[in-house]
């Protein structure tokens, strides 16, 4: 078994987004990557999600100690993440895996998606850690140098873990409600405060968000802080773990709750600007998110696939029966999508990094929209694969349980799907987002030029202009039901942004001999989008090659098309 393998969709959207280099050098780490995490990783996985870390407040002597204790396993997949495949080190130094420059976002998240499949729980600290480089790297890079150096260490003796604690009682969405104090003692400052909600509570290094006395009230009054585990005099820091979170899923992780007890703490970037800097390490966070929730996504499809074709139910596998078959292809479909999506934002990412003002705006949205999207479709997906394994699905001794109780923490951690919906209503109100992902997604569509998709490019430019127009006359509307309104059209958005992504890829393998099947995901994407009753049975025919890749009769993708593309003729003027 190898998970990169076994995606049929993984390998050829890398071939369109990444350049000729950086896709020759991915390629043994795919295979590296796929293998351990199919073999080795979920094994570990395994292990350490069923025994969780032990918080050990107290040493034998009485001294309080607040330490975390994990599992071996644990420690292995740490050794795999952050030292074998440097996952965290990667997008902040080169020659990580023979890069000449710091290694590009599509690259990283191909490989975490990999890593996902198998283990969900230390994603989250990985996403920290590279995520805490990023915004120190950003905004106070010289200062913090040998602090970015520790959290993008390969070797385990030079390795710190990073962390964001955000989330007070008070002070959960509406961060403008922190409580936590910071108190300047000139070398050094100390926070108060308790938060409620730490991830990865055991970190080396926490960037955390206090009140700056004299600034003012809600987020202008909040600095951005870095608080080390240890403090430079190599004594423990005020940092209290009152107790570890008892959670549904990422048990192999550990969550708790803090009291910083004047915790020895030195000020990141410009104070006055701590939230905006948050909000760096808050949307990365987000595209984790999404990225975490497409792996999980495939890796229940391909239980779900694996065992309707081993399970032989009235003298047919379950694979061949009509309503099963019609039960899988949305699972697929959703999938391929998201991780279409993904890859996208992650190549705009890299875009906005070097420098494009255009990529850094869309970023700004995409991010909110693929975790809105991606991570509600991945409960929906894992929830329908567990049951497609029937009572089985629902044991602890298969991995549809936790594939299903991890899913739901990407519609929460770093904003609930309702928060994030009205992140994208604020992108709208105040850049014109909805505009400018129309104008900018619309022009990628007029640009296909295959004549295979034309009917299938008709169709997306059309969809993008009403799209425009329904965001305009969304904000036309009063503001309470501009909220009302906006997790609807969010999820519109996203459902054609995937749609505009799959039809790319579909031309790229067109032209670069790839096949027709890319062309009937794209139309059977297409066709759910604009005619959810439709019978999508020319994907239905090649069910198999879209659950494992292989060729597909160029007039099977034209015909999943056709009658949607006859019905919209019939509607315009």
């Amino acid at each position: 078994m190898n998970f990169a393998d076994r995606d049929p969709a993984l390998r050829p959207m890398l071939d369109r987004v990444l350049a000729v280099d950086d896709r020759r050098r991915i390629e043994p780490l795919l295979d590296e990557m796929g293998e351990v995490a199919a073999g080795e990783l979920d094994e570990l996985a395994r292990v350490a999600d069923r025994n969780p870390p032990q918080l050990v407040q107290y040493s034998a002597t009485g001294e309080r100690i607040d330490e975390v204790r994990f599992h071996p396993a644990y420690d292995r997949m740490k050794e795999i993440a952050f030292g074998r495949f440097g996952l965290a080190a990667m997008s902040h130094r080169p020659g990580v895996h023979g890069w000449p420059t710091v290694t590009p976002h599509v690259v990283k998240y191909a490989l975490s998606y990999l890593f996902v499949q198998a283990e969900f729980g230390l994603a989250c600290p990985l996403s920290m850690t590279d995520s805490a480089a990023r915004v120190l790297r950003l905004f106070d890079g010289e200062r913090f140098a040998s602090e970015i150096a520790a959290l993008s260490a390969t070797d385990a003796d030079r390795l710190a873990t990073g962390a964001m604690f955000m989330t007070e009682i008070d002070g959960g969405s509406d961060v403008g409600r922190t409580a936590t104090e910071a108190t300047d003692h000139g070398t050094h400052w100390t926070l108060r405060g308790r938060k409620w909600f730490a991830s990865n509570v055991s970190a080396d290094l926490v960037l955390t968000l206090a009140r700056v006395p004299g600034q003012g009230d809600g987020t202008r009054g909040l600095g951005m802080f870095l608080v080390p585990r240890v403090r430079p005099d190599g004594s423990r820091n005020g940092v209290r773990i009152d107790r570890l979170k008892d959670k549904l899923g990422t048990r192999s992780m550990a969550s708790g709750e803090v009291t910083l007890e004047d915790a020895y703490a030195q000020p990141v970037g410009d104070l006055g600007r701590g939230f905006r800097q948050m909000a760096e390490m808050v949307n990365v966070s987000r595209l984790s998110n999404a990225m975490r929730s497409a792996a999980l996504m495939r890796r229940a499809v391909r239980e779900a696939v694996d065992h309707t074709r081993t399970r032989v139910v009235f003298g047919r596998p379950l694979f061949e029966q009509p309503l099963m078959r019609a039960t899988l292809l949305p699972l697929l479909l959703d999938a391929e999508a998201a991780l279409g999506f993904v890859l996208e934002c992650a190549a705009r990412l890299d875009e906005a990094d070097a420098g494009d003002e255009g990529a850094r705006a869309l970023v700004r949205v995409l991010t909110p929209l693929a975790k809105y999207t991606v991570c509600k479709q991945a409960r929906q997906v894992t929830g329908e694969a567990m049951e497609v394994r029937g009572g089985n699905g629902y044991i602890e001794d298969w991995v549809d349980p936790r594939l299903l109780r991890d899913a739901h923490l990407g519609s929460i951690w770093e904003g609930s799907s309702n928060v994030i919906a009205l992140d994208v209503l604020r992108c709208m109100r105040r850049e014109a987002a909805h505009r400018r992902l129309a104008e900018v997604y619309r022009g990628r569509v007029e640009a296909l030029a295959h004549p295979d998709i034309r009917d299938a490019s008709v169709l997306l430019v059309e969809r993008w202009a009403a799209l425009d127009a329904a965001g305009e006359r969304l904000l036309d509307d009063p503001r309470e039901w501009q909220e009302i309104g906006i997790g609807r059209y969010a999820g519109e958005l996203a459902r054609t942004l995937m749609a505009t992504i799959l039809l790319e890829h579909a031309e790229h393998q067109l032209d670069h001999g790839g096949g027709h099947r890319g062309l009937l995901v794209a139309h059977t994407a297409l066709q759910r989008l604009l005619d959810p009753a439709a019978a999508p049975a020319a994907a239905l025919e090649n069910l198999d090659a879209l659950a494992d890749g292989g060729p597909v009769p160029a007039g099977s993708a034209a015909a999943a098309l056709e009658e949607v593309a006859v019905k919209a003729a019939l509607r315009r003027p």
